[in-house]
């Protein structure tokens, strides 16, 4: 009996020591050994609409699988980028760089890689840095990612329904251009939004504020625009599809309270000054880009004719990937549709895809780039090329194949151990190589027209 207990004494030990011991080398072994993560990873969802769009494709269900090799795709920095399809936004870069005359507004969309305003934070920096402008652009009434954006403190009351094109169909209101439409549905309570601005630079007043809102039958709709101790009510009109409402001065701080204003659908308030480049964040998680699709014609022609976009930029991937297959012709033909939905509603606006950045799946033992990137990068590049956008290749500008491993092992890092999101110093350095990419197009653009002249 008691060499049974000395036995399970020392079995017992041996467990509790094997577990000490575990807990004390962890921190020293490779990640790579243990599975990936991240809270990040809850930002990964998709969108109803890519789900239809892999149902309907039959080839998809009969792909036989995902396998961990990797297609060779020789990517050179003479690759297709069409440059020339960003010629008048070059002009009018130009005009605003010689003259100091112009504004010049850009919309970008994406999905959780720009959650918090990451990446378009610096990509709007660096604009504003050379060619000047003042202001935070378009900000949604409520975001998801409020608080971790440092580029405006944006508060708002609790009561507000949030609807999100990504997740939501047959919605009665159209989903404004960011892809979403928010309601102050409680009559009972006073429904509030307050905005703060930054200290960043450029960033530091909220800019001429102009509230946009949609149509309603709603007739004694009302806000009160408030700044420290003056507050000023102005009646709403949502007459039209688009709506818009000048808010009063630049400021830096400002809360708008609405009332009687529940079946109004609101979209957002834009914050820019007179001249300079201004860029918008239209990210949505989960978001493949297909759901830009369900923003109505007329209401993209709509803030297009109060806010004149002179680029807009797609940059989409993240959550296309992980279906188990290769093949993405589904993807190309709907992201044309998305294109031309685009062009249609803004002519003559140029548009520039952002390709898919570096992602890391664990095969084995060991993380290495997913085997689905470089053909989604193949799809992208069709599309943008039988569309006449320009292309931005940004897996192969991050350094291509085994790029994401690096970014995440190096210190100091660049990327999330969820292998897939990027940092703050990842995001910046997106955004820089992004903006550079631009910017070589520009600058050769310039000398051809100075050598001209």
């Amino acid at each position: 009996m008691n060499q049974n207990k000395n036995y399970f004494i020392q079995t017992y030990a041996i467990m509790v020591l094997s577990v000490v011991a575990f807990v004390f080398i962890k921190p020293f072994l490779p990640t790579k050994l243990f599975p990936v993560v991240d809270a990040n990873m809850k930002n990964i969802v998709v969108d109803s609409l890519m789900l239809e769009a892999l149902a309907e494709d039959a080839q998809i269900t009969e792909d036989s699988g995902i396998n961990d090799s990797l297609e060779t795709f020789d990517f050179h920095e003479s690759d297709y980028v069409g440059y020339q399809h960003l010629i008048p936004f070059f002009e009018k870069l130009q005009e605003l760089e010689t003259n100091g005359k112009g504004k010049i507004r850009i919309a970008f969309f994406g999905d959780s890689m720009n959650d918090g305003d990451m990446i378009v934070k610096d990509f709007r920096a660096n604009f504003q840095d050379r060619f000047g402008g003042e202001g935070v652009g378009f900000v949604n009434i409520t975001s998801e990612s409020a608080a971790s954006r440092g580029t405006i403190k944006h508060q708002f009351s609790p009561k507000w329904k949030s609807y999100s094109f990504v997740n939501t169909k047959n919605l009665a209101s159209a989903f404004g251009i960011s892809g979403n439409v928010f309601f102050p549905k409680d009559t009972a309570a006073t429904n509030w939004l307050s905005l703060e601005a930054s200290k960043v630079n450029h960033l530091s007043d909220l800019n001429n504020p102009i509230l946009f809102y949609g149509k309603s039958d709603v007739s004694n709709g009302q806000i009160a625009i408030i700044r420290n101790k003056d507050t000023v009510y102005q009646n709403l009109r949502p007459n039209q599809l688009v709506n818009k409402i000048a808010l009063g001065n630049t400021s830096k701080k400002l809360k708008i309270e609405f009332k009687n204003a529940g079946n109004i659908p609101f979209y957002g308030v834009d914050f820019s000054g007179n001249s300079g480049v201004y860029v918008d964040n239209f990210s949505n998680r989960g978001n493949s880009g297909l759901p830009i699709t369900n923003i109505k014609s007329e209401v993209l022609s709509s803030f297009n004719q109060d806010l004149n976009y002179d680029l807009i930029v797609l940059q989409y991937g993240t959550n296309v990937l992980g279906y188990g297959t290769k093949n993405y012709s589904w993807y190309e033909k709907k992201m044309k549709a998305v294109i031309e939905h685009i062009q249609k509603a803004m002519p003559n606006v140029p548009i520039l895809i952002v390709s898919i950045a570096d992602k890391s799946t664990k095969y084995d033992t060991q993380m290495k780039t997913d085997s689905a990137v470089i053909p989604l990068v193949k799809s992208q590049l069709n599309y943008a090329k039988q569309a006449n956008v320009s292309f931005v290749n940004l897996f192969q500008l991050m350094g291509g194949e085994g790029s994401m491993v690096k970014w995440v092992e190096e210190e100091p890092s660049k990327a999330n151990k969820d292998y897939t999101h990027l940092n703050f110093r990842g995001s910046k350095f997106v955004s820089d190589l992004i903006y550079q990419k631009i910017m070589f197009g520009y600058d050769d653009f310039t000398k051809q027209t100075t050598t001209k002249q």
